[in-house]
């Protein structure tokens, strides 16, 4: 009991710095926020490739309504660059390491007026092994590639429900 009351105590006052820091839950208001709303709101443009389908699929599951909103607002143009480059090279001069990276540069377009909201990157790496087992090697990459979308599409749906809760 004592104890009890000495943690909570103790949480009080980080409890009252937290609360006025002005931090707010993206959020906050659940499926009726502003982000929420915003974020149904966008239709993803067609994006090239294996990594290109990738990213889209993980942007439409964090959109809220698929990416396919009946009526959007706003159209999300994405650009990818996907680099596979070794590293590391061994005494036979084999490469023991590669490096994937994925980077986007996106736009968010107001489709009304066609003004972009939003132009910026976003963008991750991953390190794989390489080992003497080619089929491996290949289920190493296609992994990352798939780690790495999934990166991606996290930043850029942030960025934007960042954007779209300022009133942009």
């Amino acid at each position: 009991m004592r104890r009890s009351l000495a943690l909570n105590g103790a949480l009080l006052p980080v409890t009252l710095v937290l609360a006025g820091c002005g931090l707010q839950p993206l959020y906050g208001g659940g499926a009726g926020s502003v982000a929420a709303r915003g974020l149904s709101q966008i239709e993803v443009g067609p994006i090239a490739g294996e990594a290109g389908w990738l990213v889209a699929n993980s942007l439409r599951d964090r959109l809220g309504a698929g990416g396919t909103a009946a009526s959007p607002r706003y159209r999300l143009d994405v650009r990818l660059d996907d680099q596979l480059e070794g590293l590391g090279l061994r005494g036979d001069d084999s490469i023991g390491r590669e490096r994937r990276t994925l980077r986007a540069r996106y736009q968010l377009v107001d489709l009304a007026s066609d003004e972009i909201v939003i132009d910026a990157t976003a963008g991750s790496d991953a390190g794989i092994d390489v080992v003497s087992s080619e089929y491996a090697v290949i289920a190493a990459e296609r992994t990352a590639l798939e780690r790495l979308s999934t990166e991606v599409a996290d930043q850029i749906v942030t960025r934007v429900a960042l954007t779209l809760r300022e009133g942009r």
